[in-house]
């Protein structure tokens, strides 16, 4: 995870419109489209079989990513079912592209002997490696994917996918996000043939995008996909309601223009840090909970982005683990959804529900309906506040506003704070009902007392 040396995301700052992205998303493809990354710079993780069994037992997280090749880890998935993403290190780079038999022998040691126990599904050829600047990895990155894209096809392993993660550093321009254009010389020299690869093999081309990068003081809700005024793509006419689908749509433009917009996106790492330094503005487990917890519906609404409509973008979260080890800042040691002794470091929305036994299947809300809680306007919230609410959730599309209308069973009292009282908690429902789907930029609260009763006099 390495931030890009210019922020792609441009776009995180407010114009026109509110809108939504937010729905009540069903879990697809493969079971999830959600996975996370299991990194291990730390000293005091539970073994790889506890947190197998665990993600198994007690989580929605069907997909694991992981930096290597571990043969503990990836034999621990062993009967899991759940689908794990192994890494080839840099190092091997040189010699896959030298010499297909490197490849082959790579795989028979570390992928033949895992499978089908272990589901593996993707195999990655190093990590960042156009950010690196390691002119000899670079020049030898397309013929090594193609070496060991060719060496699992000859291990009748063909089901394998082959990629890459790249840093959003490989962007030139990224705003507006229709502009959105590669660096020169790593465009035709590698990002072309690599993306031709991608095409041929049907394989995805993958990204690291972290909106956490891109924030500024004025753009967190955009960052956070909370209800925001949006930016106006003027080339498009497409409204950008977070920071995430810009930073998408622009890799997207950038390989349309090299000729490639039918290959698929993979998101190999996002995230936000609960924890950062003093006291970061936008970094607490409150803000890591609304990344997290929305970035999870959003993926999983099949909705895609303004650019891609209706695609399900197979999306890992990072990080697994706070990971104690890592070097530099603080917050790079708090991306974790878990702590080392597998509580979770906030609700994320990814624990079991624990009704009827099914993973994966649209249930994944992180607890089950919260009964007896409401959520509901703050005392010292205005009206122009709360009619902006009214608006918001009326124009999501999740809500039947008909009952505030002059008419409906919920008009009386004609109020907006009864009107918003009705809608929020109406959204808060729709949503999920966890806590930040209360939030609306905080000027809504969660309470014990009845609104139609509060709201009644």
């Amino acid at each position: 995870m390495v931030p890009p040396p210019s922020l792609p995301c441009k776009l995180c700052s407010g114009l026109s419109l509110l809108l939504t992205l937010l729905s009540s998303y069903t879990i697809v493809v493969s079971s999830l489209s959600i996975g996370v990354n299991y990194g291990t710079i730390a000293d005091n993780l539970p073994p790889p079989a506890q947190v197998a069994a665990f993600l198994k037992n007690n989580t929605i997280i069907d997909h694991v990513k992981i930096f290597d090749a571990n043969p503990d880890i990836i034999r621990a998935f062993a009967g899991t079912g759940i689908a794990v993403v192994i890494t080839v290190p840099n190092s091997e780079i040189p010699s896959f592209a030298a010499s297909r038999s490197t490849a082959d022998a790579w795989v028979a040691d570390n992928i033949a002997p895992f499978v089908p126990a272990t589901r593996i599904t993707t195999a990655l050829v190093g990590n960042e490696i156009l950010h690196s600047l390691d002119k000899n990895l670079i020049d030898n990155l397309v013929h090594a994917m193609m070496a060991l894209s060719g060496a699992l096809v000859a291990a009748h392993l063909h089901k394998i996918r082959v990629t890459t993660p790249h840093s959003l550093g490989i962007l030139e321009v990224s705003d507006p996000p229709s502009a959105g254009r590669f660096r020169p010389g790593w465009d035709r020299a590698v990002l072309a043939p690599m993306l031709a690869f991608h095409s041929r093999s049907r394989t995805p081309f993958m990204v690291n995008a972290y909106p956490y990068f891109a924030y500024g003081a004025t753009t967190l809700d955009y960052a956070l996909f909370k209800p925001n005024p949006g930016r106006l793509d003027n080339l498009t006419g497409l409204v950008y309601t977070n920071c995430f689908d810009a930073q998408l749509d622009a890799v997207h433009s950038s390989m349309v223009k090299l000729g490639y917009g039918d290959v698929d996106i993979m998101i190999g790492e996002t995230g936000w840090p609960s924890a950062a330094d003093n006291n970061q503005f936008g970094v607490s487990p409150a803000d890591a909970m609304a990344f997290n917890g929305n970035l999870i519906r959003h993926i999983n609404s099949g909705r895609g982005t303004p650019l891609m409509p209706n695609r399900t973008l197979e999306t890992y979260i990072f990080a697994l683990f706070n990971e104690n080890l890592k070097p530099g800042p603080t917050a790079e040691r708090n991306f974790g959804l878990f702590k080392p002794d597998l509580t979770p470091a906030y609700d994320a929305g990814v624990m079991n529900t624990g009704d009827g036994g099914k993973r994966g299947r649209g249930r994944g809300r992180g607890r089950g309906k919260a009964r007896g809680r409401w959520c509901v306007p703050k005392s010292d919230v205005g009206d122009a506040a709360l009619q902006a609410n009214i608006d918001y959730v009326c124009g999501s599309g999740k809500v039947d506003c008909k009952q505030i209308q002059e008419g409906g069973a919920c008009f009386e009292p004609n109020t907006t704070r009864s009107h918003a009282a009705y809608a929020m908690n109406a959204f808060y429902k729709a949503a999920g009902q966890q806590d930040f789907d209360c939030d609306f930029s905080g000027s809504g609260v969660m309470t014990t007392v009845d609104p139609s009763k509060r709201f009644s006099n």
